[in-house]
């Protein structure tokens, strides 16, 4: 006996793809979602037609292996490596819809163009070109379903394309129909394998393919336990991140029996009814949270150690740092997805003026704001009324210096170190110290807000200023920020687009600078339409002082003042043409920060 522990055999692709049908392949718990590009389908599909090499399927018969549908495998073939590619073959050849990791359900449309004279551009993924063209097949999966007729088709593609020789055609179509035949090698793992092994096998060959997150590795690791409780938590973490992006998804989680007999189920069904989409995590978010505020790490690599029982100092592996860390991460899923815990999370988020997800520009920021909320809920020394404006100060301070943008995990885990040397307030006042001086809201901040994107940090930070103080839009009374951002309002340019351009400013960094922003009415910008702001402002200010009312709803000057002062619009702009755009743009961008400022300090 040769000691191998693994069978080689050869099969068609339409043959795996009929076990799949027949679900006599199955996937297992430590599989992710699909994630790949729709770019590597069609590189596949391109691979396959040339008759290049893909790689092996991996399969493992276990009857006692959990599955993703909360299953047992029962003999089945368990799917170890392969998913992805397998996934990409139902989507594009057998037409099926696909789950990607936003758990949306979508079609993958390879197209194909038969008598393309480049060999590189034979297949496409679909778009609205492909569906015009008479030259594309637009969906191959057509070719492949069962009732394709070959001649027919070749027929009507000739009379749809005069001169095509048909010879070649059906050639073609012919090489094409012969994916279905290619031959995929399927190695599979012998019975005698437990858990770990497997596990371990999976690790190893997709760290060397599409690139495996730690988040990946943790659930992978979780999955594999049979002894602590591991398969329940990523079931947890799988169904919350789910059910927050689709409530909808409910009431098929339901049917996986032994997560419903599990202490987690009752605590996520929250969910089912929650529609609020400001916070809408996936695997890598929870269990970074999760991870953080229990181990007060930041690297989540440290997590995988952990969870095999490394002892950091001695290098050793220990039952014992296994069982406590399943034990901590355990606490840190239960802390996260307890409604209380995350609802008063998100009312801290939206109370600091951030109510919208447009206006988050960084998930790794908002994880560690959640990871401090559930650090000071146990944290005796800060005043629980005080929670949340910590927590909210915090949010904002990182968000303006884009604390958690470079290397995040690093200064994640920094952070927790000093958190838990010197305690929260004292860590703080330091940040505080070092980043926020006058001279950050004086020079800093105005220079940040000197960008033309309208994600920039600085830009959104003042919008959230803007409804945490409850500003009414340009030129309208009663009319909120908050209420155009969530609701049915878009930028637009104070100096319009349209005039800075027939005067010379055509320079998009120029016109679309963030200090020309500003969120209006529709009906305002209709009517501002492409005036120089000394046109229309004129205009508001004669109505101010008993004209007709053009723009907006305000007919007083009291009241003017003030609305240009919420949009730090300077006082004398009805005076303003192109000659004083440069001008106009230094001068808001500091009123900006001067806002930006006001906001932070009475957080």
């Amino acid at each position: 006996m040769n000691g191998e522990k693994f069978t080689l055999m050869q099969y068609s692709i339409s043959a795996i793809l009929g076990l799949i049908e027949a679900e006599d392949f199955v996937i297992p718990e430590i599989q992710r979602p699909f994630v790949w590009k729709r770019s590597q389908v069609r590189d596949l599909i391109d691979s396959l037609y040339n008759g290049y090499p893909t790689g092996y399927i991996i399969t493992w018969k276990n009857p006692d292996v959990q599955t993703k549908d909360g299953g047992k495998a029962n003999g089945k073939k368990v799917l170890i490596d392969g998913q992805q590619r397998v996934t990409a073959l139902m989507a594009s050849i057998a037409g099926k819809e696909v789950l990607d990791q936003d758990f949306n359900k979508d079609r993958i449309k390879i197209a194909f163009n038969p008598i393309a004279t480049d060999e590189t551009k034979r297949f496409a993924v679909q778009d609205a070109s492909h569906l015009k063209d008479k030259r594309w097949i637009p969906d191959i999966s057509v070719v492949f379903s069962t009732g394709f007729k070959q001649r027919a088709f070749e027929n009507e593609y000739a009379q749809n394309n005069p001169g095509v020789d048909l010879d070649e055609l059906s050639e073609t179509i012919g090489k094409l129909k012969g994916i279905a035949n290619r031959q995929i090698g399927v190695i599979e793992l012998d019975h005698s394998l437990d858990i770990d092994e497997v596990t371990e096998i999976f690790i190893r060959i997709n760290s060397k393919g599409t690139a495996l997150s730690q988040s990946d590795f943790v659930m992978s690791k979780m999955a594999a336990d049979t002894t602590h409780g591991g398969g329940l938590m990523r079931k947890a973490v799988d169904y919350f991140c789910h059910l927050a992006s689709k409530p909808d998804f409910y009431p098929y989680m339901t049917h996986d029996a032994e997560f419903q007999a599990s202490k987690y189920a009752d605590k996520i069904k929250w969910l089912a009814k929650d529609y609020d989409d400001i916070f809408d995590p996936d695997y890598g978010d929870m269990l970074r949270v999760s991870f953080m505020h229990q181990f007060r790490r930041g690297k989540l690599a440290d997590l995988v150690s952990l969870l095999s029982g490394r002892d950091f100092e001695s290098k050793e592996y220990r039952d014992d740092i296994v069982e406590d860390s399943y034990e901590k991460l355990d606490n840190g899923i239960q802390n996260f997805i307890n409604q209380y815990n995350f609802a008063q999370f998100i009312m801290a988020i939206k109370g600091a003026g951030f109510t919208s997800n447009k206006l988050l520009n960084s998930m790794m920021t908002l994880d560690f704001a959640y990871t401090l909320y559930l650090i000071l809920l146990a944290d005796d020394s800060v005043p629980n009324a005080q929670i949340k404006r910590y927590v909210q100060k915090w949010f904002v301070m990182s968000t303006l210096t884009s604390r958690y943008i470079g290397s995040p995990e690093t200064v994640m885990d920094r952070d927790m170190r000093s958190i838990g040397e010197k305690g929260f307030i004292n860590f703080m006042n330091e940040v505080e110290a070092a980043n926020l001086s006058n001279t950050f809201w004086n020079i800093t901040l105005p220079q940040l807000l000197e960008s033309s994107s309208v994600n920039s940090p600085a830009f959104n930070t003042f919008l959230a200023a803007q409804i945490n103080l409850n500003c009414n839009s340009m030129l309208m009374n009663g009319t909120k920020i908050s209420d155009l951002i969530s609701i049915s309002g878009d930028v637009h340019h104070i100096f319009p687009r349209a005039y800075l351009k027939n005067n010379g400013v055509d320079s998009k960094v120029k016109y679309n600078q963030v200090a020309n922003y500003i969120y209006l009415d529709t009906q305002v910008n209709k009517s501002i339409s492409d005036d120089a702001p000394c046109v229309y402002f004129s205009k508001v200010k004669a109505q101010c002082e008993g004209g007709d009312i053009e723009f907006g709803n305000i007919s007083d000057t009291e009241l003017l003042v003030k609305n240009l002062e919420e949009n730090c619009i300077p006082a004398d702009i009805a005076e303003m043409d192109v000659s004083r755009y440069d001008e106009f743009l230094l001068q808001r961008r500091k009123m900006m920060a001067k806002l930006i400022e006001k906001y932070y300090k009475n957080l």
